[in-house]
Formats: structure tokens, C-alpha cells, sequence
């Protein structure tokens, strides 16, 4: 396979030096792990302590992951990247709230971006997370099939309603809807009401896909017993697959609770799992849509290699690649100029809100090793270039 991943010139070819010079700044600071501990931290007590950091969180880490602070602010990214054949999923991403009113506020929102999606062709999906619907300790007290006390149980049959309406919408604007995945101990609820959805929504093809995080070694068969469910009840299988965000998190838990970790014993036999869920989804594409959700280049070369054997085409609808929104231009922009479907996520929402998403992007990067000497390397290259000109 050809390696197209190091064309600098179109990777950042939307970027332009003041923007190049502050990436180059940002990875610098968050290959500093020290640096980004303080950060977070310092960045939490301005923000609770009401001091005006917004303004200068919104012109370095916030413009360069996010979107904007609304969905009519993303619009100039979304248009800009599509100029370059990459599309956007508009991400709205408040985190960690508990209270009814705001899931319902969620749900309006989830509501305008298919609104959004169904009108703009740089728009092919929809997404939510399923704890912008409902309480987390709702989906963890029914993944450990606790009894539900009646209100609980009203509480869940809200949140039903609510993936309900969100999936019934998509289906009926014919926009796909990712719906992204958790913490392993709410995972299972989600999951379950997910699979209902696509026996409601997904019988002509996928519409609502839920996510598979690979870095879990118990993924792979949950996809193929997923499968015989599919193919016995007739309907089809949206998957977004992604290694997964909550290592440390998940890690802890099990060792606090002393049960086995559901991640996977090293970064090659995760790696090794994605790969093979790629290849299972592949091979039934039939049935099977997927969203390989990578910042891997070796897992974006393996699909574009697997497709290629198989003679798929490279715009075939049913595979997509995406990336996060500030990261990996190296992979996108490059797909998209050799002709293959993807898109980036486009985080938005009021910057004190979307905070824990972006200081979880921080951390990632950091602990994901090579993530960022990488980014730095790429964005090294490119203005090497540009001054070379």
C-alpha cells in the first residue's frame, strides 16, 4: 500500500502559519505531562472560581479541538474542511450532567444536529453519548440487573423515549446516528437498548450504529453474537469501532473491585482486536456498516489494503474513516484526497461545558504513546516546508 499519510502539504493545506504555529504549540505543551497535570488543573479552578479564562482557553486549546460554542458557529469549519472532501459530525460535547432538564436540552440539541445533518451534505452523521440522555448510575444499576424502584424505572422509561425520538427522527431524515460508547459498568444498558433500536430503525439498512471499544478483548464476540441476533431478526449493523478512551479509569475500577480488567493485556492485542473486528465487519458488509473511528495509520493502511482485496470501492457508503477534530490531519485530509469517505468529529457546546471533554483530549494525547511526537512531527515537517518555499 502506498503510504499517503505523510503528505504534510495536504494534510495541514486549510492551515494557515499562525494557525500551524499554534498546533505546534499546543502538542508542545501537552507532550509535557506535568504540564498538562497543572494545566487542568489550573484550568478548573479559573473556571470555578468564575475568573476570565474562557477568552484565552477559546483562542489556543478550544478553536483548535472545537468547533465553536454552537452549532451556527461550527458552520465555517464544516464548510472550510469540505472544501477538502472531509465532512463533520457535530458533537455536542457537555458532559457529565445528572439533572432531567438537561437531557432534555441534550436531546433538543442531539434533534437540530440531524436537522443540521439532513440539510447539509458536509454533515453524514448525527451523534450523542447515551449519558447526555440519561443518569449514569440509571445505566450502571441496570447493567448489574438491580431492581429498578418505580421511579427509577419511570426515570429509564424516560430515557428510552428519549433514544426513541433521536432514533426515529434520524431514520425518518435518513441521517446515520452514532452513538458513541462508555465505561464498561454502564455499557451493558446501553448496549441493550442500542440492539433495540437497530431491530426498530435499522431494517432497510444501518441508521443507528453503536460503538465498539476495541481496547475490550470481550468486544469482538459481543460484534459476532450481535450478528447471529441480526441475521435471525433481520436487520442490519452500524458499528463505530475505536480503541477506547477510559484505560486508566477502567483499569482501577477492576483492580479496586477486584474483578479482571475487560481491557486487553497490551497495546499490540488491542491492536490486534481492532484490526479483526475491521476484518469480521469486512467480510459481512452485507449486513454491516462501519465507522472506523482511528488516529492509527497502520489501521487506516490495513482498511484501505482490505478493501482493495476485496474490491470494494473506496466511496462505498457502508466504511468510513474518522478522526477527531484537531488531530491526525495527516490521515484525513489525505483519505479524503485519494478519494475515501471521512469524516471529523466537531466538538461544540459553551467552552466551560465542553472543559472535561477537552482536558480528556489532553490526557489522551499524553498517554497515548507516540500520539503526540507524531502530531508534533508532522506540523515540524510542514514548516519546514513552507519556509523552504
Amino acid at each position: 500500500m502506498e503510504k499517503i499519510f505523510d503528505n504534510t502539504q495536504v494534510a495541514f493545506s486549510l492551515k494557515s502559519d499562525t494557525e500551524l504555529d499554534r498546533a505546534y504549540f499546543l502538542f508542545k505543551m501537552i507532550d509535557s505531562e506535568p504540564l498538562v497535570r497543572i494545566g487542568t488543573a489550573v484550568t478548573n479552578f479559573a473556571i470555578k472560581a468564575h475568573l476570565p479564562v474562557e477568552g484565552l482557553i477559546r483562542a489556543t486549546v478550544f478553536d483548535h479541538f472545537c468547533g465553536g460554542i454552537n452549532e451556527d458557529d461550527c458552520i465555517t469549519v464544516v464548510d472550510k474542511m469540505f472544501t477538502k472532501g472531509v465532512s463533520s459530525v457535530l458533537d455536542y460535547s457537555v458532559e457529565g450532567k445528572e439533572e432531567e432538564e438537561q437531557f432534555d436540552a441534550a436531546l433538543e440539541m442531539t434533534l437540530k444536529t440531524i436537522e443540521f445533518a439532513k440539510e447539509r451534505l458536509a454533515i453524514p452523521f448525527a451523534v450523542f453519548k447515551p449519558t447526555g440522555l440519561g443518569r449514569f448510575e440509571l445505566y450502571e444499576k441496570l447493567g448489574e440487573k438491580q431492581t429498578l424502584s418505580p421511579a427509577e424505572q419511570a426515570e429509564w422509561d424516560r430515557v428510552t423515549a428519549r433514544f426513541d425520538k433521536v432514533c426515529s427522527e434520524a431514520h425518518k431524515k435518513d441521517v446515520a446516528l452514532l452513538i458513541d460508547g462508555e465505561e464498561s459498568w454502564m455499557q451493558d444498558a446501553a448496549d441493550d437498548l442500542v440492539t433495540d433500536m437497530m431491530r426498530k430503525y435499522n431494517k432497510e439498512k444501518a441508521i443507528v450504529f453503536n460503538t465498539l471499544q476495541m481496547y475490550r478483548w470481550d468486544r469482538l464476540d459481543y460484534l459476532k453474537k450481535l450478528h447471529e441476533v441480526a441475521k435471525k431478526e433481520g436487520f442490519f449493523i452500524g458499528m463505530k469501532l475505536v480503541r477506547g478512551a477510559y484505560m486508566e479509569k477502567e483499569n482501577k475500577r477492576a483492580e479496586e473491585k477486584n474483578y479482571v480488567s475487560p481491557i486487553c493485556v497490551s497495546k499490540e492485542a488491542t491492536d490486534e482486536n481492532y484490526d479483526h473486528a475491521v476484518r469480521y465487519m469486512l467480510d459481512h458488509l452485507d449486513t454491516m456498516s462501519i465507522f472506523a473511528g482511528t488516529h492509527n495509520e497502520l489501521s487506516s493502511y490495513k482498511l484501505m489494503e482490505m478493501m482493495h482485496d476485496k474490491g470494494i470501492a473506496k466511496n462505498d457508503n457502508r466504511i468510513w474513516f474518522g478522526q477527531l477534530y484537531g488531530m491526525s490531519d495527516n490521515i484525513s485530509y489525505n483519505l479524503a484526497e485519494n478519494g475515501y469517505n471521512v469524516a471529523k468529529y466537531l466538538p461544540f457546546g459553551p467552552v466551560k461545558d465542553v472543559m472535561p471533554y477537552l482536558i480528556r483530549r489532553a490526557e489522551e494525547n499524553t498517554s497515548v504513546a507516540g500520539q503526540t511526537s507524531r502530531e508534533l512531527s508532522m506540523i515540524k515537517a510542514e514548516r519546514k516546508r513552507r519556509k523552504g518555499k
